[in-house]
């Protein structure tokens, strides 16, 4: 019997297990895929926004302004990379120029610190890329950039290390009540818990209705983006919007806390929940829109392009709520959903101590995570110490992004470990260069089968029978 379950290990589920593990709780993480990170928080753009777009009282609002506020040392305790490097809303005119009137009194009303219109020679002097066509912007110092695959794993990884368990390939069939527990039922295996936090992302209203409380639904919105090589990260140093519609901010121009530049992404409503796949007319989109806000974007740097699914929810706010004792609802986490995700982690908590459980902080609870070893970051000094206690850092795998043998093995050996190619991506960056993995896949399929004890041609790219190999040509000597 646990005393948690979290459904879901999407940002928002991870941030909430890493946040129960600071109290003497057992926490179970059930989630449907092979590995965390594999909805909308492995494909968005990684924006930590300031929080002058929501409505002034909503959920979204009330939110986003204290997760941005948390984002900088949530970061630095879990070893990741993030940068306050600013934003611009970019107007082409009068009538934009009073939308952004609109969206400072919004962000003042929200609390959100240091708002400020720029026109003229100060807006070129931050952004000299701008296109001429722009004349004014909405300057928002307080946001910043992370990747949020990444701060996903590292919160999962948190709080395991804090004693949370992780259950991965567990899709959740039926959820049944009973006195002062629920049974969490999936195809192989049934979980106790005495509290489930229902944070399942596009599937947040299927399992709210497994659970008898079918309040909410939530519909996917497409969103396609383009990555292109680091060559062109300094094409501009702000994430640049255009004035926000009713279907999102739009498409943005941004360098990635990685340094490459990402442009995207398109807003698209539908149905299917598992449809990521790209288009000819949404790319082409993509490109006319940021080239009309951005001069100077190298599109034959693409090196990428990815389609990724937004959990709109039918509220027009976080549906974050309980109408049961020990049955809590994390739906329609859209945008600002990452940046707001540490204090929504609090707030859920909050909700629990609502109801009367009495959470022990367990005062063993160690919030930082050691940073994965980024040897091409490390200074000469750093790296002949790191190759003399262990000569696997002397080895370069992924020549693109300057990855070592020793960051893959320490990749594969880290909470929550991965099981196939992809998994080592989101963990390290090999295969994520200009080449995506054309000369270094090989070897880390190598260390990848000798870590797992797995046969070579059975080493997927993004699980299940996503083999690369399906046998050997020959005999070998």
């Amino acid at each position: 019997m646990y005393d948690v379950a979290v459904i879901g290990a999407g940002v928002v589920g991870a941030m909430t297990a890493r946040e129960l593990a600071k109290y003497h709780l057992r926490i179970c993480i059930l989630e449907r895929e092979n590995d965390v990170s594999m909805g909308a928080s492995r494909a968005n753009s990684g924006i930590v926004h300031a929080g002058f777009d929501a409505k002034p009282g909503s959920l979204k609002a009330k939110l986003n302004v204290q997760g941005a506020a948390m984002m900088e040392q949530v970061a630095r305790e879990l070893g990741v990379s993030y940068k306050n490097n600013g934003s611009l809303v970019i107007g082409y005119g009068d009538e934009d120029k009073q939308t952004l009137h609109e969206l400072l009194k919004r962000g003042q009303a929200n609390g959100v610190p240091k708002l400020t219109l720029l026109e003229g020679e100060e807006l070129r002097r931050r952004e000299p890329n701008l296109s001429s066509e722009v004349t004014c912007a909405l300057y928002a110092p307080t946001a910043g950039i992370i990747c949020p695959y990444t701060l996903t794993l590292a919160a999962v990884g948190n709080a395991m290390d804090n004693g949370a368990e992780l259950k991965t390939n567990f899709e959740v069939h039926k959820i049944i009540s009973h006195d002062g527990y629920y049974e969490i039922v999936s195809g192989t295996e049934t979980v106790l818990a005495k509290v489930v936090i229902n944070a399942a992302g596009a599937y947040a209203d299927t399992v709210a209705a497994m659970a008898g409380e079918p309040f909410f639904t939530v519909k996917p919105r497409r969103g396609e983006y383009i990555l292109l090589d680091k060559e062109c990260g300094n094409t501009v140093s702000h994430t640049i919007f255009k004035t926000p519609t009713k279907m999102g901010k739009g498409i943005l121009v941004s360098p990635t806390v990685d340094g490459n530049l990402l442009l995207g992404p398109t807003s698209v409503d539908m149905e299917d929940k598992e449809n990521t796949q790209t288009t000819k007319d949404g790319l082409k989109k993509v490109l006319a829109e940021a080239e009309n806000m951005v001069s100077g974007i190298n599109v034959r740097q693409s090196i990428r392009s990815f389609c990724g699914l937004r959990a709109v929810g039918s509220t027009g706010d976080f549906i974050i709520t309980s109408k049961r004792r020990g049955l809590i609802h994390a739906g329609g986490i859209e945008s600002p959903g990452l940046s707001a995700s540490p204090a929504i982690a609090a707030y859920i908590v909050g909700l629990l101590k609502e109801q009367g459980y009495e959470l022990t902080v367990n005062p063993q609870f160690n919030p930082n995570r050691p940073a994965m070893h980024r040897f091409k970051e490390a200074s000469r000094t750093e790296k002949n110490r790191m190759i003399r206690e262990n000569p696997s850092y002397g080895k370069i795998v992924c020549r693109c992004e300057s990855v070592t043998e020793g960051e893959i093995l320490e990749a594969i050996r880290m909470n929550p470990k991965p099981g196939d190619l992809d998994g080592v991506k989101r963990r390290t960056r090999a295969q994520m260069g200009r080449c995506q993995g054309g000369f270094c896949t090989p070897y880390i399929m190598k260390l990848l089968a000798k870590e797992l004890q797995l046969p070579y041609e059975q080493i997927a790219k993004s699980g299940g029978e996503s083999w690369l190999l399906s046998g050997t040509t020959k005999e070998g000597n």
